[in-house]
Order: C-alpha cells, then structure tokens, then sequence
C-alpha cells in the first residue's frame, strides 16, 4: 500500500467482499498503479471499473502521506465533460476539479474521477437538454423536474467500496456538498472533516450556484465574483475578483 492509501494489488476484484455484517459490497474491480505526471505535479493512477454497471472510473493519487498526520483529502469528482474539458462557465466543476488536485497534490490524498455521472447522473443528453430549458427561465432542480428527471441520479455505492478498496476509511472529503457526507457514511466511510472547493462564482453560473446553495443545501457563501475585465478583445480572458453582495 503506498502512502497515499493507494492499493499495492495489481487487479483487485471485490466481488465477494463482505461486511463485517455479512453485507456484500458493491463489486469493484482495481487494476495497475502507474505514474500520472500533470500541469499539478506527478501523481500515480489507478482505473477502477464498476462490476454493476460496467462504468470505468479513475482514482488519482498523491504519491506522498497526507500532511500533519491528518485524514487524507478525497474528492469524489463526478465527470463534467464540458466544464472538465470545454472549461464551460455555467458550471464550476472545471475549476473545482483543478483546485481539488492543486490541493490533493500539496497535502496527500485521492481525487476519484466517476464517470457516467454527467449531470448529476442523468448523461450528456439531457443535461444539453436542461441548459435548453434553463436558459428559457428555470432553474437547474427545474429543469430537470420538467424532463421527467431526479434532480440528483448520482450513486456513490462504486465510490464508497473503491475508497474501502484502497484502505480509505476515514476522510477528509472535498466538497461542498453534505449530500455525499451523508451517502459516504451509510457505505461505511467515515467523513472526519468537510474541506470546501468553493471557487469564485461568474456572471454565467451565479443563479446555478445560488439554486445549488437554496434548494440542495450545498455549503456556499458566494461572497466572491469574477467578471470580464473591460479592454480590448484580445484581453477578453483576463478576469478580476471582487466582493459580491447577495440579495
């Protein structure tokens, strides 16, 4: 096992994993640790697919201990795929992505990438669909309600028994989102501290952040605005913060 938690197992299957209960977990299967060199520093790698549901996910590890003896930071990170690639605006989950490795990089711990949970688990598709709706006036909870859609169709099972997998019992989850707390410990993950992600909010994502903040309890302060600096067009991607004042 190195340091980070990381399983030293080539290929694991827990397909038969049990409880102490007797409960039989969510099958996972691990296989080969490699080297991850990135723009945040090197980090070792490990694919993880989903027995259940064929998924293929990625955990991405600090290879160095967690820093002062503390639970190491995870961040359970759901695929966004025009935030994490396109670098969308109307969500934040590009720039929480990259803070969660700056901050896994610095003080140790693993950032599991999940895929097949675009849009809060409802796919590609009809997350298009949902902006489709959202820019006619409704909000993200809306809009999908408007679909025939959860709000929320993310399972973290696959996630809590990966976690287990790489000897991540208790954790400092990144997130601002109480909601994966709360599924982590009903899977037997002890979630010793919530460390946020929270990044500056934009003139495109404020209302999506805001209705996150009002209707799914995320833990959000939005006291932080970034807007387009005014000058030539060339200049167009230079940003400035300042202090926002919410109604």
């Amino acid at each position: 096992m190195t340091a980070s938690g990381a399983t030293g197992n080539s290929h694991h299957s827990s397909q038969r994993a049990q409880a102490g209960n007797g409960k039989v977990h969510h099958p996972v299967s691990g296989g080969p640790i490699v080297q991850l060199p990135t723009a945040f520093g090197d980090f070792i790698a490990q694919a993880w697919t989903d027995l259940v549901t064929g998924a293929e996910h990625l955990a991405v590890s600090s290879p160095n201990p967690p820093t002062d003896g503390k639970a190491p930071l995870v961040r359970l990170h759901s695929e966004c795929l025009t935030g994490d690639i396109f670098g969308s605006y109307r969500c934040d989950c590009g720039e929480q992505l990259a803070y969660a490795l700056e901050m896994i990089h610095a003080s140790g711990g693993t950032l599991l990438y999940l895929r097949g949970q675009e849009g809060r688990g409802i796919g590609l598709a009809n997350k298009i669909k949902a902006y489709a709706l959202q820019e006619a006036g409704f909000d993200t909870v809306e809009a999908n309600e408007q679909l025939g859609l959860p709000v929320d169709a993310r399972s973290y099972s696959a996630a809590a028994q990966v976690l287990a997998e790489m000897g991540l019992h208790e954790v400092r989850l990144l997130s601002n989102n109480p909601d994966k707390l709360n599924r982590l410990a009903k899977a037997g993950v002890k979630v010793v501290e919530m460390v946020p992600t929270e990044v500056p909010s934009r003139d495109q994502n404020i209302r999506y952040l805001q209705t996150k903040k009002d209707r799914m309890e995320h833990r959000l302060t939005l006291d932080t605005h970034v807007v387009a600096v005014p000058g030539a067009a060339a200049e167009s991607f230079q940003t400035e913060t300042f202090q926002h004042e919410q109604d």
